[in-house]
């Protein structure tokens, strides 16, 4: 019996490591913790940026303005004067001579004028200029991610082809794991701009693993669209606490408090690799995966990467900006600027678990051309917001959307790969990767720059135009041909070049059939 106890907990993690389902759950809580962190950061940075800087700087210069209060009572802004003509009283800017002229007996009244405009205003930061600043140094900040995940990302899947995915993807939890500690303790931009960078590179190991480990193991295209939708969902789902949460936390118990909670989060992730993955094995690919080179020239997987980025591109703008716009605009307390995001973010994980399963059905193309429709409508309507209740509508559709183009697209990068290439997934997964991240890379650095020159609602209608004009293209993968069918295709429409296009004789280095020389005569 105890020798039975003790290799009970082995046999169960031996069968874990079997399971197909316990490698999704490990690749699912990668991309939790990695979108948490994503999303937090969005209410806390542009308010905590405001606090330190801008009100520590002037908090000095807030005494010496209020030293000419007491004379103010003397000269009121507004004053009192009585008419001799028709026998009334009326309120007038007041200069100090003016307030002496008249005797002061109806002068009880002034203040009630004074009190009915300022506090409409008192709820909204002061400092506009800093404001408009601030969109441009919070856009870069949170582009550093995107910037650097978009350099790394290519180096990662040549190693996964190398080493495995299992090393790459505990190399990503334990450089995120520094990252988050890093944004709890740091109190300065350069410090959370260093620590949003180290985010990059953890994300990229994790992504660009966590995906090609989906692939490889599921192998059947059906299957890999159901399994990249509940992966998908874990992003969703790390969208959807990561703004709300972040601003509760931070408005109520402290800016380091969410991240350490997400800290504690990482550090179980860690141990569940531990135990599931063992990062120690090394498992390179038994054949030898189609170089990034290749795969970018393939228009196919460019017109599925281009809607993976546009269609992010808009959401990853609206980080930065929309709480700085409803600061100016709307005057809204702090637990509001990520409690703004909470519609995007539920809508985004329906979106992705319900056509996880329904854009295989409907056609993937069709999916993804609907959402990037949807999620140009939407970004028109968000500056037609008037309050947080007016931004529901427009930030619902827009993660809904989203979740079409990515439930459906992300699937669709490995069945290209199957069809027209070979079935190795890692390059073509940072090639997916990439897509996201110069979304995530362009949008906030180019969004904060055009909202300081044109302003938010023409940003608005930039990136909502651009996801509408970039929807047709999507009817390109409807049917895409495979290596075989494409050949073919090339040598109808061009005939002239059909002599130099002959690679019969190379390929013949390839194991014979017994048809084989007979297709070589018919085609000399």
């Amino acid at each position: 019996m105890p020798p039975a106890a003790e290799r009970a907990p082995w046999r169960w993690l031996a069968a874990g490591r079997a399971s197909r389902r316990l490698v999704l759950v490990v690749v699912f809580v990668a991309l939790l913790l990695d979108n948490m962190l994503l999303t937090v950061v969005v209410p806390i940075i542009p308010t905590f940026l405001y606090t330190t800087e801008y009100e520590g700087t002037n908090s000095s210069v807030a005494p010496a303005r209020t030293k000419p209060a007491p004379p103010s009572l003397k000269t009121p802004p507004f004053s009192s004067m009585f008419s001799y003509f028709d026998n009334t009283t009326v309120t007038v800017l007041g200069s100090a001579s003016a307030a002496e002229l008249v005797n002061g007996m109806e002068s009880s009244r002034p203040p009630q004028a004074p009190t009915s405009s300022p506090p409409a205003l008192s709820g909204c930061p002061e400092g506009e200029e800093f404001l408009a600043k601030e969109n441009v140094r919070v856009g870069l900040l949170f582009a550093s991610k995107a910037l650097i995940q978009l350099v790394v990302n290519p180096s990662v899947g040549l190693l996964t082809n190398r080493i495995g995915y299992h090393i790459p993807m505990f190399i990503g939890f334990i450089i995120m794991f520094l990252s988050t500690v890093m944004f709890a303790f740091s109190g300065t931009y350069t410090l959370l701009f260093i620590a949003r960078a180290l985010q990059g590179i953890g994300s990229s190991f994790s992504s660009v693993a966590g995906l090609g480990m989906l692939a490889s193991v599921y192998t059947d295209d059906f299957e890999r669209g159901n399994a990249m939708g509940i992966a998908l969902g874990g992003l969703a789902l790390g969208v959807l606490i990561g703004a709300p949460f972040g601003s509760v936390m931070y408005e109520f118990v402290g800016k380091s408090s969410p991240f350490l909670v997400l800290a504690l989060l990482a550090l179980l992730d860690g141990a569940l690799q531990l135990c599931i993955l063992q990062p120690s094995k090394i498992s390179p690919e038994s054949t030898k995966g189609t170089p990034v080179s290749t795969l970018l020239r393939d228009p196919y997987i460019l017109v599925a990467a281009g809607a993976l980025c546009f269609s992010n591109m808009g959401v990853a703008m609206l980080e930065p900006t929309l709480p700085i716009w409803m600061m100016q605009t709307m005057c809204s307390p702090k637990w509001q600027l990520g409690m703004a995001f909470l519609p995007a973010s539920i809508s985004y994980l329906v979106g992705t678990n319900l056509f996880g399963i329904l854009a295989n059905k409907m056609g993937r193309w069709l999916c993804s051309l609907i959402g990037m429709a949807v999620v140009g409508v939407s970004l028109l309507c968000v500056p037609l917001a008037k309050n947080i209740y007016g931004l529901i509508g427009p930030n619902g559709g827009l993660g809904f959307a989203i979740g079409m183009v990515d439930s459906s697209m992300m699937p669709t990068m490995g069945y290209l790969v199957d069809l027209r290439h070979t079935s190795v997934y890692g390059n073509v997964y940072a090639i997916a990767d990439v897509a996201f991240c110069v979304g995530f890379a362009i949008g906030p650095s180019t969004g904060g720059a055009i909202v300081r020159a044109i302003g938010f609602p023409w940003l608005m209608i930039i990136i909502g135009v651009i996801n509408i004009a970039y929807a047709p293209l999507c009817c390109y993968l409807r049917n895409p041909p495979a290596k075989e069918e494409k050949i073919a295709i090339l040598s109808q429409e061009c005939p002239m070049q059909t002599k130099s296009y002959t690679p019969q004789k190379t390929l013949r280095d390839f194991p014979l059939t017994d048809d084989s020389d007979v297709e070589a005569e018919n085609a000399e």
